[in-house]
């Protein structure tokens, strides 16, 4: 019998006419402990922490939006979506959506405020990086997500009895259809992606905490798109064809999913910020207190940084 990982899903939580979900709930813890991380580093810098929390209460507004609306191209022509299926709350999300739409407001609303972008982008991109390991353990908790078939020794188990969300249902099975006591072995890709942005957020914690003024500002930023963007392209290769299958909730365009293209395009996005702030000032004390920090804090991180 192969190794793989498997245990019951948490099915989601109906309380009378309500429904609560642990992917939901998840995400929307990650976006709290990320906005927390951020606040810590905006307050270490010394940068105002109002307007970075009006800017927070925006980018929550466009990360909900924009993680509904992703996932609409790559299932337009699907026979019977509809508008329903746009607006419903009971559709997929993505969370590379999310983070377009809570980053393309946020911007707005920092420029609307006058706070510098790309420095508080780059106090942004751990907190990115966290929200994406908090959030997937959701995933993890309801099993969602699951690529294609795999004899890898990480892949998740299906067993008799398991009630997995609802875009998988094709792959439960009875006692009798079983091999084994399994209906099947899959990718798990939420794990994937928690390990990968657990990695990343080490990685960018270790770059600020001793290379930040090795750094343009803005280029921080430009690092966690271009490793997370490569790293759900990457990631998606195990489920791609599950996608074509019809057997995961991303629609699949020309030769990759939904969520690959997504990410390639973060990644190339990614690649010309890094290019682009190279024109920039390099982090420093003076950067930051010209940016509007105070003086004081800012002497504070030149001390960490240099």
């Amino acid at each position: 019998m192969i190794d793989a990982i498997s245990y019951p899903p948490i099915p989601i939580l109906e309380l009378g006419p309500l429904a609560l979900s642990l992917h939901g709930l998840f995400a929307g813890i990650g976006f709290i402990v990320g906005a927390g991380l951020l606040l810590k580093l905006v307050e270490r810098r010394g940068f105002d922490q109002d307007k970075v929390s009006s800017v927070l209460t925006w980018a929550l507004v466009g990360a909900i939006l924009g993680a509904r609306l992703f996932t609409v191209p790559a299932h337009i022509g699907d026979p019977g979506y509809g508008i329903s299926d746009v607006i419903g709350l009971g559709g997929a999300f993505s969370i590379l959506g999310g983070y377009a739409g809570g980053i393309l407001v946020a911007w707005f609303r920092m420029r609307q405020i006058g706070l510098d972008s790309p420095a508080l982008l780059d106090m942004a991109a751990p907190g990115l990086a966290i929200g994406a390991v908090v959030g997937r353990i959701g995933d993890l908790a309801i099993v969602e997500h699951l690529g294609s078939a795999t004899t890898f020794f990480l892949g998740y188990a299906v067993k008799p009895g398991y009630d997995l969300s609802p875009q998988h249902n094709a792959l439960e099975c009875t006692p009798v259809q079983a091999v084994d006591g399994i209906c099947g072995i899959y990718h798990p890709t939420w794990l994937y992606d928690m390990i990968g942005a657990a990695i990343l957020l080490g990685v960018l914690l270790w770059l600020i905490r001793t290379k930040a003024s090795k750094f343009r500002y803005g280029q921080m930023f430009a690092i966690w798109m271009i490793w997370y963007g490569f790293q759900r392209f990457l990631i998606d290769f195990t489920r791609l064809s599950a996608a074509k299958l019809g057997t995961v909730a991303d629609g699949v365009m020309g030769p990759f999913t939904g969520s690959q293209w997504g990410g390639l395009l973060t990644a190339l996005i990614g690649i010309g910020l890094f290019i682009a702030f190279r024109k920039g000032d390099l982090v420093s004390a003076a950067g930051d207190a010209e940016r509007g920090a105070s003086l004081e804090s800012s002497t504070n991180m030149a001390e960490d940084v240099t």
